[in-house]
């Protein structure tokens, strides 16, 4: 009986240590981290320099009373469309009518006038021959002729004033654009002329739309060496491309062109106001609204591209695992460019070949075995997004946006 006690204490042990192995064996398994690893994506870029605008009108005009009178008459609706030469406003018109009236009479009285002072001088033109008058007379009938002729001129100058005064109480729009509303009512007085008219209402274009920004000094001699080197034309001589989007939209869905740069830097910001033309079909957008703003930052060029989740920090220096055929990670410090459609430009510290861990990069340390899996480094379609739409996005050229200075 005693000697079957030490059999079994062996057997117990020999039990407890084979599943201490296991377990060992088990643990070990579980500590090897199981990361997915994808290719960086090649493929041409231009990187892009994002700035913020305002939108504002090609054509602005504050409609005045060109000649006084009641107003009589508004026409629009405030608020809407109106085209060029739609009737907006009409000032009480009988006054001047009643003045375009005299001054034609006063331009008849003065043709009148001018035709017999024109026979008077023809006639003494024949009675000078025969020496009938004196010279003295001839010359006053000559002189009174000519009084005559520009007296008929400063009439029809006359009448032609006052018509166009009649034409001004008719206010019409001298563009086409969106209307705002009538400060004046019916029944008040207007003023006219030159000084202190009555601003009746104002009229602003729509499409297309300007957008003013501001670029830095650094910014505008990145891009005219660009222009010198060939790698970009400067909108000083040609229309560049340019995208825009407004506060409430992602990303730059607006296409347009900067068609126009300022003559001088201004000194007190350092900067240069730069212009970009965008259609506004819908006419959605108005003059006034804040926009994002972004024009070609570089030539077009080969990159490399992440996703931005696969990039670590160390004490601020981006760095990422590239995992070998052994299975182990590699610590590899990387120069990061501007994000492209949800990647991340990697400028320098990776070659093509090179397999990324694209998750599980806290777990991760220099020389750690890994479990690598095959995974994709293009982004997965939107919602809503067509299947593949992501992975031939990244096939096409692509355009990287960048703040100022990046």
């Amino acid at each position: 009986m005693t000697g079957r006690i030490p059999a079994i204490a062996l057997m117990l042990l020999a039990a407890l240590l084979s599943g201490c192995s296991k377990n060992k064996k088990a643990a070990q398994a579980q500590a090897v981290p199981k990361v997915t690893v994808a290719l960086p994506l090649v493929k041409k870029i231009v990187e892009w320099d994002e700035f913020v605008g305002r939108l504002e009108s090609p054509k602005m005009v504050n409609l005045r009373a060109r000649v006084g009178g009641y107003l009589e008459k508004i026409h629009f609706k405030e608020g809407t469309e109106v085209k060029e030469g739609d009737l907006l406003i009409t000032i009480d018109p009988r006054p001047f009518a009643a003045t375009v009236e005299g001054a034609r009479a006063d331009l008849e009285r003065a043709r009148a006038h001018a035709a017999l002072a024109k026979n008077e001088a023809v006639r003494a033109e024949t009675l000078i021959k025969s020496r009938a008058i004196a010279a003295e007379e001839y010359e006053s009938r000559r002189n009174a002729a000519a009084e005559a002729e520009s007296a008929v001129q400063v009439a029809a100058s006359t009448l032609k004033k006052a018509e166009l005064d009649l034409e001004f109480t008719s206010v019409r729009a001298p563009i086409t654009g969106r209307i705002s509303y009538a400060p004046v009512t019916e029944g008040n007085l207007v003023t006219g002329g030159e000084k202190d008219s009555t601003l009746l209402t104002t009229i602003v274009a729509l499409d297309p739309l300007y957008c003013y920004f501001e670029v830095d000094e650094q910014s505008a001699l990145k891009y005219r060496e660009m222009h010198r080197q060939g790698q970009r034309v400067s909108p000083l001589f040609e229309a560049v491309p340019s995208e825009m989007g407004l506060s409430n939209e992602k990303g730059f869905p607006r296409k347009g062109q900067v068609d126009f740069v300022d003559n001088m830097l201004r000194p007190d910001t350092g900067t240069i106001r730069v212009r970009g033309t965008f259609a506004n079909a819908d006419k959605l957008m108005a003059p006034g609204f804040f926009a994002r703003v972004r024009i070609p930052g570089s030539g077009e060029y080969e990159a490399m591209l992440i996703r931005d989740e696969a990039i670590g920090s160390d004490q601020g220096r981006p760095f990422v695992y590239v995992i070998g055929a052994d299975g182990k990670a590699e610590y590899r410090p990387v120069e990061t460019g501007p994000m492209q459609d949800g990647l991340r430009i990697v400028k320098a510290g990776l070659k093509p070949t090179d397999k990324i861990a694209i998750n599980g990069v806290m777990a991760l340390r220099n020389g750690t075995v890994t479990q690598p899996g095959e995974g994709q480094m293009a982004l997965p379609a939107a919602p809503g997004q067509p299947a593949g739409s992501a992975a031939s996005a990244a096939s096409a050229p692509a355009r990287s946006s960048a703040k100022i200075g990046s």
